[in-house]
Parts: structure tokens; C-alpha cells; sequence
């Protein structure tokens, strides 16, 4: 937005389909991510880690998933909580019932079971769309949520209905620490950020498009609207199966099925719909916001409170945030159904125009 493109001219089929064909762009988003990687260790203290950037990420990777299935192909889930869920307690399966089982490889082996979850509770769009559609994916959440506290096997016979994990050890390098944490919860969602990036590009994410624009458009032209769809499903799940892995092994360590709760599902629609659908950008930016306003509000409202004279309660900062979320929600919906990505987007494109409009 601080430079002009005049004079980069395009002289292949190559360079015009980069992701991102402005070299500055390219040269930006490498500074940003060596930065993250080597920048923010050596600036941020224990409580930034834990409290914020850790579960940033996550969400993160979370909030990618939900916005292929909802922002990309278009089909509403309420169950991204529960696709979350299978992924920690099939990875923790993994690691308890196989010896010697790498971390990394239980965390993507729970991600594939998630994946095969989302494409059982995805044949329903098959046949229904909408709300029929987001019914039957909140089916699957209350169906996991049963399984997980019901049946002791999923649990490893935990009377309490809780499990609990070791640190991740990867290759000689022990995940304990916050820095670790976050740096190994990095390496993953910038893999995923680039696979994602270049599979919505692609002809699969063409054809998620396409079937979220007019699914019987779609189908005239020769796209399978099943293939289409529970692909978009599984790919979906399969990104929240590892951010649910990550949330149990890194986030919390020990975790019970309410930390996948109906909770968790709306969140990250909310993050989603707050960030901006059908953009990658999108589901940083909402999840950035959910993670950042709590604490935001724990911080200010008690502040403004002693100011005013007035006792401001934990329970009224709960209440101040639900009633944030809702507003922005609706503000969006009516205002920029496209969140804040678009938001952003059209600021870049106005400072490039500037002074000099057109």
C-alpha cells in the first residue's frame, strides 16, 4: 500500500498466478514470518505466550478450517468444536495405545480421523443446505460430546472423564517451555497457511467456489457437487482435527469434552464471520479478535469502572463481551458480510490510489 506497481509487468501464465505477484508483497509477508519466528522469542514474556499467542495460533489454524468449509464452499458447520475433539482424543489415542508413536504423527494421524468424521457428518449436504445443513452438523456435535464423556474407551478408562498428556518431543527437541510452544504451534500454521493458500488456488478450491456461488451452475459445467463437497468437508475437519490436537497437547495438556464444547463451534463461526469470510487473511484477523478482547476488556473495564466510581463484577465483563460479539456480528453481517479481511482490503486499495483517485 506504500508503493505502486508501475513498471512490473507479467510476461509468463507463471508469474501471473503467484500468490502473491507483487514483489513487495512476497518480500512483506518473509519479514513478517522471520519476525514471528525470530523477533517476537526475544521481545514477549512468559504471559504473552500462554495467554495470547499460543491459543492465537491455534484458533488460527482452527478458524482456517472453518472458513474452507464455511467461506470457500459455502456449507454452514456447527460442529467445528466437535471435529477439534476427535482430533486431540484420536491423537491421544494414538500416542497411549501405540508405543513409541511420534507426537507430530499423532497429531496428523488425528487430524485424518477428523477428516473421515467430516465426511460421515457432511453426506448430509447432499441432499440439504442452510439451516437443514447446520442442524445436522450440530448433530454431530452433541453426538461427539455423548461419545467422549459416555464411552471410557476413547478416555483410557479415565473415571473422571479427563486425560492428560506428556510434552511433545520432536526429533531430540522437548516442547515444554512457552517459547517452544510457540514456536513449534508457528512451524505448523505457516505449513498449513501455505498448503491452504495454494489449495484454494487450485482446482479443488475452484470448485469449492464455485459450488458456494450456485451449486446447479456448478453442476452444469461438470463439477461433482458430492466430490466437491465432502472434499471441502474433509480437508475442513482435517485442519480442525490438528488444531484440536495442538489445543489439547500444547494449549492445555490435560483437557475434558467440555473444552470442545457447542462453545467452541460458535466461537470460531463468530471468528470467522468477524474476520472475513472466504479469505485466508480472514481467519487471523478473527481470531486475533477473540482472543485479544477478553483480555482487552478484563484490563479496561475494571480501570474505567474505579474511575467512575462504580464496582464492575468478572460476571458484568462476560456479559460486556456477549453483547460486543453480537453486536459485531449483526454490524457485519449488515454492513461488510465480509469482515474485517475486507475491510483491510479496501484500505490498501485506497492508499494505493492515493492522492491521485481514479
Amino acid at each position: 500500500m506504500f508503493y505502486r506497481e508501475n513498471g512490473q509487468f507479467k510476461t509468463s501464465y507463471k508469474a501471473d498466478q503467484q500468490a502473491f505477484a507483487i514483489p513487495q508483497d512476497r518480500w512483506a509477508i518473509v519479514a513478517i514470518v522471520v519476525f514471528a519466528f525470530v523477533g517476537i522469542p526475544l521481545l514477549v514474556d512468559e504471559y504473552m505466550f500462554r495467554a495470547i499467542l499460543v491459543p492465537f495460533l491455534i484458533l488460527s489454524l482452527a478458524a482456517l478450517g472453518v472458513n474452507i468449509l464455511v467461506g470457500y464452499c459455502g456449507q454452514i458447520t456447527l460442529g467445528a468444536g466437535a471435529s477439534m475433539a476427535v482430533g486431540a482424543y484420536a491423537a491421544y489415542n494414538f500416542m497411549v495405545r501405540i508405543d513409541g508413536m511420534p507426537a507430530l504423527a499423532a497429531i496428523l494421524l488425528g487430524g485424518l480421523m477428523a477428516a473421515a468424521a467430516g465426511i460421515v457428518f457432511g453426506i448430509p449436504s447432499l441432499r440439504v443446505r442452510g439451516l437443514y445443513l447446520a442442524v445436522a452438523t450440530l448433530a454431530s456435535q452433541f453426538f461427539w460430546d455423548w461419545a467422549f464423556l459416555r464411552i471410557k474407551w476413547f478416555t483410557n478408562n479415565s473415571s473422571s472423564g479427563s486425560v492428560s498428556v506428556a510434552d511433545i518431543n520432536l526429533f531430540g527437541w522437548t516442547i515444554n517451555s512457552p517459547t517452544d510452544k510457540y514456536l513449534f504451534c508457528l512451524g505448523v500454521l505457516v505449513v498449513f497457511s501455505v498448503m491452504a493458500k495454494n489449495l484454494l488456488r487450485g482446482n479443488m478450491g475452484r470448485q469449492w467456489m464455485a459450488i458456494r456461488d450456485m451449486d446447479v451452475a456448478a453442476t452444469v459445467i461438470g463439477i461433482r457437487p458430492m466430490y466437491a463437497k465432502l472434499t471441502a468437508f474433509a480437508v475442513s475437519s482435517f485442519y480442525l482435527g490438528v488444531a484440536g490436537a495442538l489445543w489439547g497437547f500444547v494449549n492445555l495438556g490435560s483437557w475434558e469434552p467440555a473444552a470442545f464444547s457447542i462453545d467452541r463451534s460458535l466461537q470460531l463461526l463468530f471468528m470467522v464471520i468477524i474476520g472475513g469470510l472466504g479469505a485466508i487473511s480472514g481467519s487471523f484477523f478473527g481470531a486475533a479478535f477473540i482472543v485479544i478482547l477478553p483480555i482487552f476488556l478484563n484490563q479496561t473495564l475494571p480501570l474505567v469502572g474505579s474511575l467512575l466510581g462504580l464496582d464492575v463484577s468478572i460476571a458484568l465483563v462476560s456479559h460486556v463481551e456477549f453483547i460486543i460479539f453480537g453486536s459485531l456480528i449483526v454490524f457485519f453481517l449488515i454492513v461488510e458480510p465480509h469482515g474485517i479481511a475486507r475491510l483491510w482490503a479496501t484500505g490498501r486499495e485506497k492508499l494505493r490510489l492515493w492522492p491521485f483517485p481514479h
